[in-house]
């Protein structure tokens, strides 16, 4: 039995989490893959049949499919759990290109794909972000050659500014990293690589910081449904709110509140 539950999508991508429960060690029918697709394995292992190459899959070996891939599949060691990123074709080939159709995953790699699977809730910039690392270190591992960043790398500090400009005036394509990058008019590559070294922070990080001044703002003023505050400030829910404000402020935002609210009216600061 196969169960695929989609926990995020963006602009030409989507995650799901793949669950297996087959106990087979024959192949199963030809699959006709629709798209290009990366796959990675969480837990267990299973064998892929596709190119006319039999690949051993598991936590170290990923695969790429692309459309028209006929694809055979076996399971003698019995289920497992994997994450499937789905991609359009012109986002594939703006973040890829040709690739080979397994992936070595080393230990980078590895992380960068339990970092995506845990930044669900933020897929406009954290998944974003975090897909891009995956997707880079993967295909630069089944390509043997560095993704594309852009053409050149001059400019960087104006195009950080013009970023950081439409984050600021809350602009509709900021509210993404793949329509920013479009906007800008460059790759999401060069976009997420710039900041860190213009600003010494990642995009995502940046952006998580204005959104937080914003809501240090509303708290000040009094505000008093996070639900409302979460939703208003393009968080995926109150719980995401509070996390991302006490990882920047080291407080909640209800703690944050009363503190505000104190110092405006001269009381004493509260400790968390």
């Amino acid at each position: 039995m196969l169960e695929a539950v989609e926990v995020a999508a963006g602009p030409g991508y989507a995650v799901s989490v793949v669950k297996c429960a087959e106990d087979h060690p024959g192949w199963s029918p030809p699959e006709v893959a629709d798209g290009h697709r990366m796959v990675l394995v969480r837990r267990g292992r299973f064998r892929r049949h596709a190119r006319g190459i039999v690949a051993d899959t598991d936590p170290a070996v990923g695969y790429v499919a692309a459309p028209g891939d006929e694809e055979r599949f076996a399971h003698p060691a019995g289920g497992d759990v994997c994450t499937s990123v789905t991609f359009g074709e012109e986002r594939w080939h703006q973040l890829a290109g040709p690739s080979r159709p397994t992936v070595y995953v080393d230990a980078r790699l590895d992380l960068a794909h339990r970092r995506v699977v845990a930044s669900v809730a933020d897929p406009d910039y954290a998944l974003a972000e975090g897909l891009l690392e995956l997707v880079g270190r993967a295909l630069t591992q089944a390509a043997g050659k560095p993704t594309p960043a852009s053409a050149g790398r001059g400019g960087d500090g104006a195009l950080v500014a013009r970023a950081r400009e439409a984050i600021a005036a809350d602009v509709p394509a900021a509210a993404g990293l793949f329509p920013l990058a479009e906007m800008l008019e460059v790759s999401p590559y060069r976009l997420s690589r710039a900041f860190p070294r213009e600003v010494g922070v990642s995009l995502t990080r940046y952006r998580n910081r204005v959104r937080v001044g914003r809501a240090l703002d509303r708290l000040e003023a009094g505000e008093r449904e996070l639900g409302v505050l979460a939703a208003e400030l393009g968080f995926a829910d109150q719980a995401h709110l509070t996390r991302t404000v006490r990882e920047h402020t080291g407080a909640t935002p209800a703690v944050l509140r009363r503190l505000l609210s104190e110092e405006r009216t001269g009381g004493a600061c509260l400790a968390e």
